[in-house]
């Protein structure tokens, strides 16, 4: 339990608007009108926008505040899915057919016998 005096709380209950919380209103107010007519689709941004060719004079983050009080969002953007590639239908010939893997793989095979042996032998 608070300890609150009784004429204190009728006092705070009783108590008129602030002048931001009334500007506060008006605002959402307008911030709804804009809201609407672009169909639900504008964020903050574009909505401070239209309140600044209205006329009315506050920050971004005034807007943002209020949005997100009411429970405005902007509709976000999609991407369209890119192609993430795959194997082509189609090869390129290889007009010197080359051998590379034979060769490689025979490398190795030239050079046979052991150090321990006292040299090379081909």
């Amino acid at each position: 339990m608070m300890k609150v005096r009784c004429s204190g709380y009728c006092a705070w209950i009783n108590q008129q608007n602030s002048t931001r919380q009334k500007d506060d209103e008006r605002l959402v107010g307008l911030i709804k009108q804009f809201w609407f007519e672009s169909g639900c689709v504008y964020g903050y941004r574009k909505i401070h926008l239209d309140l600044r060719e209205h006329g009315e004079i506050c920050g971004p983050n005034r807007v943002a505040r209020l949005m997100k009080l009411v429970g405005f969002k902007a509709q976000g953007g999609y991407k369209k899915p890119q192609f993430k590639g795959s194997k082509p239908a189609i090869s390129a010939d290889n007009p010197l057919n080359q051998e590379l893997l034979d060769v490689a793989q025979n490398a190795w095979r030239s050079r046979s016998g052991c150090a321990r042996d006292g040299g090379l032998a081909a």
